[in-house]
C-alpha cells in the first residue's frame, strides 16, 4: 500500500509541476516535437527520395538499398541483428539507428561525423562494405540510365541527377519520417490526462528524477526529443578490450541470443574492428568511445540497443545504468549508480512502452505503398 500511495503521489506532482492538464488537443502526427527548421520539400522532391531510398539499384551489384539497414516495418531501424549487413553480407560494426524523427538530428550517425542528411546520404552509398559504389560518377551514370528515373530529378529540382540532387532528394524523405503522437505526447502534451496508466507515470517520474535519464534524453515544456545532441563514453564498446573476462550478448538470429565472453570470442576471430567514436571525428582525447545520444522516441520498437547493438531488451539497457555504465578510463561523469528497486524498473520499462508514435506503422504502409514504387 505504501509504494502505491508513493508511486500515486509522484505521478500527481509530477503532473502538476509540468502542465499535463491542458484542454485536449487534436492527435496529429508531430504532437510532442518541436517544429522543423524549415518548410516541407515539394512532393515531387519527396517521392524522387523516397524511390530513391528504396531502390537497390544504387548499390554496385543490385542488392543493397537504404531500406534494407533502414527497414521501414522496424521503425527504420534494423532489429534481427545486432549490427547491419552490408554488400555480400559483411557485417558492419555499428547498428543501425532509427530514421525516425531523424530531421531533428543535427549530428548524424553515432560519432557526428555528417553535418546534414544531405551530406550522410552519399555515405553509405560510397562505402565498400554498405552500398560498395566505388565513386558518386558510378551512381550517378547508373541513374541516368534508368528509364524509370527519366525526368524525375528535371521535375524536383530542375535538373539531371548530380551529387547534391541526389543527397537533397534522399533528405527530403526523411524528413518525412515524423513520428510524435505517442501516448506520452498524448498525456503531457495534449492533455489526456487519462492517457499514460499510473506504473506509466511512475515510471516518468523516475525517468525525470532519480534514474536521472533526462539529464542526456530531454524532455522540455511543450516538446521532446528525449535527445541532448551530445556524445556520451558510457564504456559500451570499449569494455571487452579492457576486460577480457567480461560476458556479453551476441544475437546469432532474430529471437535467439547467447551469451559470451570476449576472451574467448578473441581466441577463435580476427581482431575487433576498431571504434573509438567521436574521437575518430575530432581527435579530441574526450571524445574517445564517446557516441551520439539516440532519441529514446520508438525504443521500445527499435532495438537492440547501443551503438553497437550489444543489449538486447529494455530491462537489460535499465540494468546497464543501474551499475553505473562500465569504467573504461574515460566515462562520462553522469554516469553513477543508481538505486532503482524491481518495481522503479518496471515502472520505467511502460514508460519507455509508452514513446511509441500512433504513426510508426503507417509511415512505413505508405512507404511501401507509394505510387512511385510501383512496378
Amino acid at each position: 500500500m505504501t509504494t502505491l500511495l508513493y508511486r500515486l503521489l509522484g505521478a500527481s506532482i509530477l503532473l502538476a509541476v509540468t502542465g499535463c492538464q491542458r484542454a485536449p488537443m487534436p492527435a496529429t502526427a508531430t504532437l510532442g516535437l518541436p517544429p522543423l527548421a524549415s518548410a516541407p520539400a515539394a512532393p515531387d522532391a519527396v517521392a524522387l527520395g523516397r524511390k530513391l531510398f528504396m531502390d537497390t539499384r544504387l548499390s554496385r551489384n543490385g542488392t543493397m538499398s537504404c531500406a534494407m539497414c533502414h527497414v521501414p516495418e522496424q521503425g527504420f531501424a534494423a532489429v534481427e541483428l545486432s549490427t547491419s549487413v552490408g554488400l555480400e553480407g559483411r557485417s558492419l560494426r555499428r547498428n543501425a539507428p532509427s530514421l525516425l524523427n531523424v530531421a531533428y538530428v543535427g549530428q548524424l550517425f553515432h560519432d557526428g561525423r555528417a553535418a546534414s542528411l544531405e551530406q550522410q546520404a552519399w555515405d553509405p552509398l560510397l562505402n565498400e562494405i554498405e552500398m560498395g559504389n566505388t565513386g558518386s560518377d558510378d551512381v550517378l551514370a547508373r541513374l541516368r540510365s534508368l528509364p524509370d528515373y527519366a525526368g524525375k530529378f528535371e521535375a524536383a529540382y530542375g535538373g539531371p541527377a548530380d551529387r547534391a540532387r541526389v543527397g537533397a532528394a534522399l533528405a527530403s524523405y526523411q524528413r518525412t519520417l515524423l513520428a510524435g503522437d505517442s501516448r506520452f505526447d498524448r498525456w503531457r502534451y495534449g492533455g489526456q490526462a487519462d492517457a499514460l496508466s499510473l506504473s506509466e507515470q511512475a515510471g516518468f517520474a523516475i525517468f525525470a528524477g532519480k534514474g536521472r535519464c533526462i539529464a542526456c534524453h530531454t524532455v522540455g515544456a511543450r516538446a521532446a526529443l528525449f535527445a541532448d545532441g551530445r556524445f556520451h563514453n558510457t564504456g559500451v564498446g570499449a569494455a571487452p578490450r579492457h576486460d577480457p573476462q567480461r560476458s556479453f550478448q551476441v544475437q546469432l538470429a532474430p529471437g535467439v541470443w547467447t551469451t559470451l565472453r570476449a576472451r574467448d570470442v578473441a581466441s577463435v576471430s580476427e581482431p575487433l574492428q576498431a571504434d573509438a567514436g567521436r574521437f575518430e571525428v575530432t581527435g579530441a582525447a574526450r571524445d574517445r568511445w564517446a557516441y551520439r545520444t539516440p532519441s529514446l522516441r520508438n525504443v521500445a520498437i527499435t532495438g537492440p540497443y547501443m551503438h553497437d547493438g550489444s543489449i538486447a531488451t529494455l530491462e537489460e539497457v535499465i540494468d546497464f545504468y543501474q551499475r553505473g555504465g562500465i569504467d573504461n578510463g574515460a566515462k562520462d561523469a553522469l554516469l553513477q549508480r543508481l538505486e532503482l528497486n524491481e518495481q522503479d524498473k518496471r515502472d520505467l520499462v511502460a514508460f519507455l512502452r509508452s514513446l511509441t508514435s500512433a504513426h510508426a506503422g503507417a509511415l512505413a504502409a505508405q512507404t511501401r505503398a507509394a505510387p512511385e514504387l510501383a512496378p
